[in-house]
């Protein structure tokens, strides 16, 4: 409670001091925030708990024309502090970035995607257990909007080791590379493709995702391969497809969200070895349904309440951890 007490105040003096400056490059500077408080209900055992998943502040801006920033903290990830997001970012071409810092790495649709733009309470598989990865590394990319076929690129090295280990050298690193398509309004396609190595198991990742909005409705659908080297687990599969249908209202909410989800995955290892030096199981097979409704205050992903239902299926004989069982969730978010 101390540290959080310190980080508190040390962020509302770093806040007001920028505030009771006159320079430009100060003037651009957003501050922005993100929190998530829920509800959660498992009937099976009958027992539930209230849970602060996310309290966010990040802090980003342009220092010059070419250079830019971003530092995010989590006050409250599941009751940890967390450092995500500290980089720089430098533009020497309007259409060309070269990133530096910790950050996400590129790689699927679903795990990019941030708390307060999430669809449902909580994260698809691809997302949470397959393919999410924030490191500390470098990224180049392109951003070619304007043209006749609209394209965004990034290409990336990371350590490999996480977000506490950044002292540790390296032999080898890991290599992420994601390309969105737009190819008519209202459409994305993205391929994306890494290759990590958590210990001395080379483990690569194949990803494509596409969504399509239209009308009131936003679909997507997203397939995850995930292979090891020398066999040393067996492939894996991981997929999400869901569909959103947005209801406008004059009332006391500005639009009600409907969805329905369908994702799983096949067993699972995180390329860590146990003591006998083998890879083991970390995740059951297991697929999921996940029907429910998102109020909005406002417009949307700014403040919304997420009321959803998830229903599980295992194969005979897995083992379900405690927190992957059948639940109503019921969450606040409130973005500012």
């Amino acid at each position: 409670m101390r540290k959080l007490s310190l980080l508190i105040l040390s962020l509302f003096l770093f806040v007001a001091t920028l505030q009771a400056q006159e320079d430009g490059f100060l003037k651009s500077m957003k501050i922005q925030g993100t929190l998530r408080a829920k509800y959660e209900y498992q009937p099976q055992p009958n027992e539930s708990r209230f849970q602060v998943r996310n309290a966010r502040v990040s802090v980003s801006g342009k220092l010059y024309p070419l250079v830019n920033y971003k530092a995010e903290i989590d006050l409250n990830d599941e009751g940890k502090i967390k450092m995500l997001d500290a980089y720089g970012q430098i533009t020497p071409l309007e259409d060309f970035r070269v990133t530096l810092g910790q950050m996400r790495v590129p790689f699927t649709i679903d795990a990019h995607r941030s708390p307060h733009t999430q669809y449902f309470a909580n994260r698809s598989f691809i997302a949470k257990q397959v393919g999410n990865i924030r490191d500390v590394g470098g990224m180049v990319g392109v951003d070619l909007l304007h043209t006749p076929f609209p394209i965004i690129a990034d290409a990336a090295i990371f350590n490999g080791s996480g977000l506490t280990n950044q002292k540790e050298w390296h032999s080898s690193m890991n290599y992420s590379a994601r390309v969105q398509l737009f190819p008519f309004a209202g459409a994305n396609l993205t391929l994306s493709g890494q290759t990590i190595k958590p210990e001395d198991v080379r483990i690569t990742m194949l990803d494509v995702g596409a969504n399509y909005a239209f009308h009131r409705f936003h679909i997507e659908g997203e397939l995850l391969h995930k292979s090891y080297s020398d066999h040393m687990f067996k492939e894996v599969t991981a997929w999400n497809a869901f569909v959103n249908y947005d209801l406008p209202l004059k009332s006391f909410f500005e639009k009600v969200s409907f969805l329905l989800r369908y994702d799983g995955m096949t067993d699972h290892s995180s390329g860590i070895k146990n003591e006998e030096g083998e890879l083991v199981t970390d995740d059951h097979a297991r697929n999921r349904l996940t029907t429910g409704a998102t109020f909005s205050f406002g417009e949307a992903f700014t403040a919304d309440i997420r009321l959803n239902y998830e229903k599980y299926f295992y194969a005979s004989g897995a083992v379900a951890k405690e927190s992957e069982q059948d639940k109503l969730v019921l969450e606040l978010m409130v973005r500012f």
